[in-house]
This record gives C-alpha cells, sequence and structure tokens, in this order.
C-alpha cells in the first residue's frame, strides 16, 4: 500500500443538502462567522473553543488544515449549504491509521443550523465516503458522556457504543475529571 500522501482521492462530495468539502484558503473569514455565532455551544465541548477566534486565526486553521488534508494527516471538512458559500458547520477525519485504516469523525454545528439534521447527514456522507472511497475498516465517534447531543448523533447514524473510558479526560473550563464514550462502525471482513 503507497504512503499516504501518496494517495488520490476527492477534496468533495455532495449528499442531499450539503457540499462537504476540505477547507481551502480564503474560507477563515466564513468559518470565523460560524464559530462566533456558535462559541457558547461550541465552548462546554471544544476545547478550541474557550476564547474567541480572530479573523487571522480562522484563516491559518483553513490554511493549516488545508496543508494537513493533502499530506493526508488529517482530514478537516467544512460543511457548507449545497449551492452557497454558508458554512453549516465543520466535521472531519482525524486520527488517522493508515494501516487499518482507521478514521475518528468529529463534528459540530453551527446555531443556526442546530437540530435541522445537518450534522446527522454530515456524519451518513462522511462515514459513506469513509467505507466507500477510503477503505475504511473502522470509523469511530469519541464524545465526552455528558454531550448527549453528540451521543445522539452517533446513535441516530449507526454507531455503536462500544465502551466508556473512565476518567478518561480533563474538561477543559471545569478542571473536572469526564467519561469518554466511544462509538464506532466496523467494515466486516
Amino acid at each position: 500500500m503507497s504512503t499516504p500522501i501518496l494517495r488520490d482521492f476527492p477534496s468533495s462530495f455532495v449528499t442531499a443538502r450539503l457540499t462537504i468539502r476540505a477547507p481551502q484558503p480564503g474560507d477563515g473569514p466564513e468559518l470565523h462567522a460560524a464559530v462566533l455565532e456558535s462559541l457558547d455551544e461550541l465552548r462546554p465541548w471544544m476545547p478550541w473553543a474557550k476564547d474567541p477566534p480572530t479573523l487571522e486565526n480562522e484563516e491559518e486553521v483553513v490554511r493549516r488544515a488545508h496543508a494537513e488534508f493533502m499530506a493526508r494527516n488529517d482530514l478537516m471538512l467544512l460543511l457548507f449549504l449545497k449551492g452557497t458559500d454558508t458554512i453549516v458547520g465543520a466535521s472531519g477525519l482525524h486520527r488517522i491509521d493508515w494501516s487499518v485504516p482507521r478514521f475518528e469523525i468529529g463534528y459540530w454545528v453551527r446555531t443556526a443550523f442546530a437540530g435541522q439534521g445537518y450534522i446527522s447527514e454530515a456524519v451518513r456522507g462522511i462515514t459513506a465516503f469513509a467505507f466507500d472511497t477510503l477503505g475504511a475498516r473502522r470509523v469511530e465517534i469519541h464524545c465526552e458522556d455528558r454531550n448527549t447531543r453528540s451521543a445522539n448523533v452517533a446513535t441516530r447514524t449507526g454507531f455503536t457504543l462500544e465502551g466508556v473510558l473512565r476518567n478518561q479526560r480533563r474538561n477543559h473550563l471545569s478542571g473536572e475529571l469526564g467519561n469518554t464514550m466511544i462509538f464506532a462502525q466496523v467494515r466486516d471482513d
């Protein structure tokens, strides 16, 4: 099998309502707007959302993510309302182990689009992309056990709770120990 950087696969695909694609230079302003709008909802779960980002920070994020995508080290994906430049949220395939191949999906939704099924649609599309295009054998979702909305997305999209890692993480705001739920889908031999 070739080294990851030599793997050719598309940097975008579509679902019923979304265009899902790798970040590009210039995506920073729209990502900045989406994060600022959603900061209160993101802050409890995302360590990177503790403080408001600057426009420059978000442009740096998308440029670094673009480079990581091209190197096949991390596959951040932006979720756009199909036919627009409006970011609905972000997701991606992270903590990649190409020798399996195994991926972890992360996700968040912009406040204005919450509760409308966009993240479930994205997770289904990204999971299919991982299995059908990238040859995944395993796709995981990890979330803090208190993050019921994230856990609900995992179960709603067909992931199975495989276990709970107790006292596995420290909350970035309170410092309290927390548990991590591990959900997965696997492709059978």
